[in-house]
């Protein structure tokens, strides 16, 4: 393929099914209805060569303060000659003065880090099929209940405590997608979690709560909700909830760099944190 013939685009939904193709070459299990996600959210870019889609890269905007770069992939036979660079470019000219956030694999950290991209944590990803929880994992003293349009507002004022940004319309979108659930200390929302098809099956994350223990009733709720389903989670607190996770049937698979680029430096209000991503691509 000669670089000359490869026109840059606006991502939209005539190029989703090419998107998929593209994800699947790479390895990754993102659905049709994963990558519509993502474009609803983002400004998205792709590599165009005639009609065939040869790369991609969103950039999902969180409020004015900040936003990730995600989905940059590039066609194996379009590799080595510029056109990541590109599609970055193009990304993070849209990103403006934002704060830029991504997960990167091995094989995109030196781009990133000619692009001024830091690390700042590993993300660890775990998956499988739960083996039946223990019948003393139960907490009878933990409130939890499913998330509906009366108890939306708190969920989103514990992830902008937990993240520092406003992810209103991804979690308006989690909800559509999928569950939610909520949980309550002494009638205040002190932590949540959603669950929602993903991939090869569903995904638990974000998971938001103040302590370990919570981000554990949480998950355990969730796991418990879908006996006998594939689930995938993924987690920067993998030092706290790696050995739990694999003691549960959700064994750890690899997973990926975090990284910033203009760093705002703020830190999040707190207590509240995650304990668990939307995504690699979302955080």
């Amino acid at each position: 393929m000669d670089q000359e013939t490869i026109d840059l685009v606006a991502f939209d939904e005539r190029h989703l099914d090419g998107a998929v193709l593209l994800s699947r070459e790479a390895g990754w299990p993102h659905r049709r209805e994963d990558w519509a996600m993502l474009l609803a959210l983002s400004h998205g870019f792709v590599a165009l060569q005639g009609d065939v889609v040869v790369g991609t890269a969103m950039l999902t905007p969180f409020g004015d303060n900040c936003a990730t770069v995600n989905m940059v992939i590039v066609a194996a036979s379009m590799r080595g000659r510029g056109l990541g660079r590109k599609l970055m470019d193009a990304a993070l000219q849209a990103c403006g003065a934002r704060e830029c956030r991504l997960t990167a694999t091995a094989d995109g950290l030196p781009l990133y880090e000619k692009l001024g991209f830091k690390a700042t944590h590993e993300i660890r990803q775990h998956q499988g099929i739960p083996a039946p929880l223990p019948a003393d994992a139960a907490n009878d003293a933990v409130e939890l209940e499913w998330v509906g349009s009366e108890n939306f507002p708190s969920v989103a004022a514990l992830d902008l405590e937990a993240q520092g940004m406003d992810r209103r319309p991804l979690l308006r979108l989690l909800t559509e997608a999928g569950r939610m659930v909520v949980l309550r200390d002494a009638g205040r929302s002190v932590g949540y979690a959603a669950l929602r098809p993903f991939g090869r099956g569903e995904v638990i994350g974000p998971v938001v709560a103040n302590t370990l223990e919570q981000a554990q009733s949480l998950l355990s709720f969730l796991i418990a909700s879908r006996p006998g389903a594939f689930l995938r989670v993924d987690t920067a607190e993998w030092h706290e909830l790696s050995p739990w996770l694999s003691a549960r049937g959700l064994v750890g698979v690899g997973g990926g760099i975090a990284m910033r680029r203009k760093p705002a430096g703020r830190q999040p209000p707190g207590p509240a944190k995650p304990f668990a991503l939307a995504s690699q691509a979302l955080g």
